[in-house]
C-alpha cells in the first residue's frame, strides 16, 4: 500500500469517527496554487474543475478531466469518473446517489493548511447546488484534514526520523567546518552546499534555513545569515532542517565561542542555556495523549520567566510532518493570531517541535528546538536533546 493509499484509507476511519458522510476536495489548476491537502490523498497536481470523494462508508471516488483520468487510475486509491464538458453532472450524481446529510469542505478559519477551496470555487460549488438540499449541508473539513495531517502512521514517522537523522549528521559536520571569524553567511552557504550535494531542499525557504545568529546583534527569527562575524565570547544559535523523502525535520542547536582564556561558558550563559533545557525538559514529560497545548505552553513558558526571564513571543512547539509547520494544533498560548489551535488536545502519533528560548544580554540568543513523538505511554524524542552548550 502506498502511503497515499494509507492515507485515504485513514480518511475514511476519521470520517466514520467525526460522523461526516461525505468529504469534497473541489479544486481546479493547482499548479498555480493548489490545496494543501492533495499531497496526502492524492499526490498530483488537478487541471480542470475536479474533486475528490471519500464517504464514511468506503467509497472513494475522483471526477477528473477526460485527460487525467488515467493518471488519477494510477494513483491507485480512487474509482474514476473522467467527464469532457462539466463536472456538475457526475458531481451531483454521485451526491444524489450517496444523499449524504452532511458535506466537509476545505475552508477553516484556524488552520491555513485545512483552507484550500478557494472562494471562486466555493462559489461554483454553490451555483452547482443551487435547487438541490446538498447546498444546506455543507460544513467545514478543519477537522478532518486536522487528523489527517497530525496523526502520523508510522511509515511517516519513519520519514521523519530519516529527516532528523541527516539533520543531526549535517550539524555534526558543520560544527567541525565553522571557525571564529566566519561569517554567518559563510556557514550558513556551507549548510546549502551539503543539502544540495545530497539531493535534498531544505525544510523551509532557502534564505532562512539555516538561520545563524552570531552574538547579541544577529536578528533572531525568520531572516537569513547576515555578515555579521562570528566571534569569541558571544553565542552562536542555528536553526534548520531538511525536506527529505517529502517530510521535513526542524532542529535548533546551541554553541558558545570560547574567549581568550576561557575553558567554561560565563554564568549568565551557562544558566540561559540550562534554564532552556530545563523548559524543554518539563514540556515534554507533560506530553500525553488527551493534554491540551495551551497546558504544555504554559509548562515551558513558566520554566522560562520563573527563572526571571521574559516571555519568549510565540509558540513552544509545532507538528511536524510533511511541512515544517504542519498544521493542525500547536504548543501555544491563547493569543488572538493562534486562533482555536491551542485548545487541541496531543494524541499518539503526534509529532511536534518543542522550541522555548530566552536571550542572554550581551552575549545572544539561546534557542532549542527538539522533534518528539507522542504515544499512548507519553512522549519520547526523535532528535538527540542537546542537554550540553557546544563549545568552540
Amino acid at each position: 500500500m502506498t502511503l497515499i493509499q494509507e492515507k485515504v484509507q485513514q480518511a475514511i476511519t476519521i470520517l466514520q469517527e467525526q460522523k461526516i458522510d461525505l468529504w469534497l476536495t473541489f479544486v481546479r489548476e493547482t499548479s498555480a496554487g493548489g490545496d494543501p491537502v492533495l499531497p496526502l490523498i492524492y499526490g498530483h497536481d488537478l487541471t480542470w474543475q475536479s474533486a475528490l470523494i471519500i464517504t464514511r462508508t468506503g467509497e472513494r471516488i475522483a471526477i477528473v478531466g477526460r485527460f487525467e483520468a488515467e493518471a488519477a487510475q494510477r494513483v491507485g486509491a480512487y474509482d474514476v469518473i473522467g467527464y469532457d464538458e462539466a463536472v456538475s453532472k457526475p458531481l451531483l450524481d454521485i451526491l444524489r446517489r450517496f444523499d449524504p446529510k452532511v458535506i466537509a469542505i476545505n475552508y477553516s478559519m484556524n488552520d491555513v493548511l485545512a483552507d484550500g477551496l478557494t472562494l471562486g470555487m466555493y462559489q461554483l460549488l454553490n451555483k452547482y447546488l443551487t435547487g438541490t438540499p446538498y447546498a444546506e449541508r455543507l460544513t467545514s473539513a478543519e477537522n478532518i484534514i486536522n487528523a489527517l495531517r497530525t496523526r502520523k502512521t508510522s511509515a511517516e514517522i519513519e520519514r521523519i526520523r530519516t529527516a532528523i537523522h541527516t539533520t543531526e549528521k549535517l550539524y555534526f559536520e558543520t560544527f567541525e567546518f565553522l571557525e571564529p571569524g566566519m561569517t554567518e553567511k559563510r556557514v550558513g552557504a556551507y549548510l546549502h552546499r551539503r543539502v544540495e550535494e545530497l539531493n535534498l531542499t531544505t525544510a523551509w525557504e532557502k534564505e532562512s534555513c539555516p538561520a545563524v545568529n552570531a552574538g547579541p546583534d544577529s536578528p533572531v527569527g525568520h531572516a537569513g545569515p547576515t555578515e555579521i562575524v562570528i566571534q569569541p565570547g558571544q553565542l552562536l544559535h542555528f536553526d534548520f532542517g531538511v525536506q527529505q523523502d517529502e517530510y521535513c525535520s526542524d532542529i535548533q542547536r546551541m554553541a558558545y565561542v570560547l574567549a581568550p582564556g576561557e575553558t567554561t561558558p560565563p554564568e549568565p550563559v551557562q544558566r540561559g542555556f540550562d534554564t532552556v533545557v530545563r523548559a524543554i525538559q518539563a514540556a515534554v514529560r507533560a506530553m500525553k495523549p488527551g493534554v491540551l497545548g495551551v497546558e504544555i505552553d504554559a509548562i515551558a513558558r513558566k520554566v522560562i520567566t520563573d527563572a526571571g526571564y521574559p516571555e519568549y513571543k510565540y509558540a513552544t512547539g509545532h507538528h511536524l510532518g510533511r511541512l515544517c509547520h504542519d498544521g493542525g494544533g500547536i504548543l501555544g498560548p491563547r493569543w488572538e493570531r493562534y486562533g482555536d489551535t491551542p485548545n487541541r488536545p496531543l494524541e499518539a502519533g503526534h509529532v511536534y517541535t518543542v522550541e522555548p528560548g530566552l536571550m542572554v544580554p550581551g552575549y545572544g540568543y539561546v534557542g532549542l528546538e527538539e522533534d518528539v513523538l507522542v504515544t499512548e505511554d507519553g512522549t519520547i524524542f526523535l532528535s538527540t536533546p542537546q542537554t550540553d552548550l557546544i563549545l568552540l
